[in-house]
């Protein structure tokens, strides 16, 4: 059985300010972003990770870098990574712009109901990005090999689109799945199936998985109904 964590990368002021940064080259993290994943590459610090992978984009390579850090302080001495199997969604001439002026495009109801339909204008489709993602995880389950475990730095909705296969579900339904910045989600490859153990997880205590591996306002808003594109600022 082949462990993958997928985790996202720590918050940019784009993520801040409501605007989808898709492939814009300089963003980087913010100094919440920073911290975000400074703490998550302390709570994978005990995980004997066999590689670090990293989507190319500069803030998944500083957050992936800080998991090196940690897993370096462990004596494993790992080198970054990148595949861009694992780079952000091209959302097209969607990119840079707000998500509040994206709501009110016709495609947005598409995006929010009917996904794997959907290709963003002079961009990539959603279901190209999910093919492409699952595949590289796959092509990195072989390398990795069973019996190990190895992280991967990604972005929103390409996580929630390899959450998808693995639980099964739709890409049409992929909405429903939350991924915040920095958090972790674990997917167990097993021969027949995948198992989903964590998704979105935020929590401090990664110990049950390690000791696996040691052995050899006044007025709120409602929320939403509407999955942020691009994976938002969490909470």
């Amino acid at each position: 059985m082949t462990t993958v964590v997928l985790v996202r990368h720590g918050r940019t002021a784009a993520n801040a300010s409501g605007i989808l940064a898709g492939r814009t080259p300089g963003v980087h993290l913010d100094d919440h972003g920073v911290t975000q994943a400074e703490r998550t590459a302390r709570r994978l610090a005990d995980l004997p990770l066999r590689a670090v992978v990293s989507s190319p984009l500069e803030r998944t390579v500083s957050t992936a870098e800080a998991i090196l850090l940690e897993q370096g302080l462990k004596g494993r001495e790992l080198v970054l990574q990148e595949d861009a199997a694992f780079i952000e969604c091209d959302y097209g001439s969607w990119t840079g712009r707000s998500l509040k002026e994206l709501s009110k495009e016709s495609v947005w109801k598409q995006v929010q109901g009917h996904p794997s339909s959907v290709t963003f204008p002079s961009g990539e489709s959603m279901m190209e990005m999910q093919m492409r993602a699952v595949r590289g995880i796959r092509q990195w389950n072989e390398i990795i090999g069973p019996d190990a475990i190895y992280a991967v730095v990604s972005h929103g909705d390409v996580i929630k689109a390899i959450l998808a296969d693995a639980l099964g579900m739709h890409l049409d339904h992929f909405q429903r799945l939350s991924v915040d910045p920095c958090s972790v989600s674990i997917i167990e490859y097993a021969p027949l199936r995948p198992f989903v153990s964590r998704t979105n997880d935020n929590g401090e205590d990664l110990s049950a998985l390690a000791a696996r591996f040691s052995r050899t306002p006044k007025k709120r808003r409602a929320k939403s109904s509407d999955a942020a594109i691009g994976g938002g600022a969490g909470a």
